[in-house]
């Protein structure tokens, strides 16, 4: 095997640890969300991941504070931050895992998207007529006007936009920054989503041990997949190995019926794969490009 392909192999890898970390995150999220307020879980979650980072920075010499902290992009990123994750998790926590999994899969067509309005890349119909299809994809699965609709969907379609704000405010990031530094301020964020959502609903109270438990396995497993998914971008092909992140809806699938009882109805599933199939295809025509 040539080295080419052996680092494309082990990009791929990564990618599907990662999205299997993310996946595991948020199912138990979810799970300290039947207990305790969102707010609190953010909060709690955001400090152990700052934690985690600053003792990972320090250790390779890095500084916990980056003077482009205050810059335009990172504000940006940091408020893109704070949205996409408070309502990411108001939605795991309020819908199924795998209906919420499976509209945060449409983020790289918004990124798509945001990419021509922002960036002025030049899109060919191609790829309009995938990112439409993908955004079709996600009607299926809201079914707006339909019995089966549920309002609380909505907070999966305003998280996939918020994380797209972020990712495309990552674009414009000093490079100057490590990846250490980011994930500090990414954590410092979502502590900050925290106090905004506990102030609004109240109810904080002591967690349990199990509560602990979910949350130290939740900020670990964090950590995990967000190195796993810096390093997978760094090895191989992009257009090979980017599309592997589709593989968190099938964790999150898998999760959500073997430990909540889910049950993805077939308008759920026919989006899931519409959305799938479009960012695939998104995905390997601007790595073409």
């Amino acid at each position: 095997m040539t080295q080419a392909r052996t680092e494309t192999l082990r990009g791929s890898l990564l990618m599907v640890l990662a999205m299997a970390a993310f996946a595991f995150e948020d199912m138990f999220i979810k799970t300290v969300a039947r207990e305790l307020p969102v707010g609190q879980v953010l909060i709690l979650f955001g400090l152990g991941g700052m934690a985690i980072f600053a003792v990972l920075a320090r250790a390779q010499g890095q500084s916990l504070w980056h003077p482009d902290f205050c810059t335009r992009p990172l504000v940006l990123r940091s408020l893109s931050e704070v949205a996409g994750r408070l309502c990411y998790t108001l939605a795991i926590a309020l819908t199924p895992l795998s209906t919420a999994s499976a509209i945060l899969q449409a983020t790289p067509l918004v990124v798509a998207a945001g990419a021509v309005v922002f960036f002025g890349e030049r899109v060919g119909w191609r790829r309009w007529l995938a990112i439409s299809l993908g955004f079709a994809g996600v009607l299926l699965i809201l079914r707006p006007g339909i019995g089966g609709f549920e309002v609380a969907s909505l907070f999966a379609v305003a998280g996939t936009l918020g994380f797209a704000g972020r990712d495309l405010a990552t674009r414009a990031a000093p490079r100057s920054m490590t990846n250490m530094q980011l994930g500090l301020l990414g954590f410092a964020m979502l502590v900050l989503a925290g106090i905004l959502a506990l102030a609004w609903t109240g109810g904080a109270s002591w967690p349990s041990g199990r509560a602990w438990l979910h949350l130290s396995l939740a900020t670990g497993i964090g950590v995990l997949a967000y190195n796993a998914l810096t390093g997978a971008m760094r090895h191989g092909e992009i257009s090979v190995v980017a599309p592997f992140r589709y593989t968190r809806l099938i964790f999150a699938m898998a999760l959500g019926i073997l430990v909540f009882g889910e049950r993805p109805d077939v308008l759920t599933l026919l989006g899931s794969a519409v959305i799938v199939i479009s960012g695939i295809f998104t995905l390997i025509r601007s790595s073409k490009r």
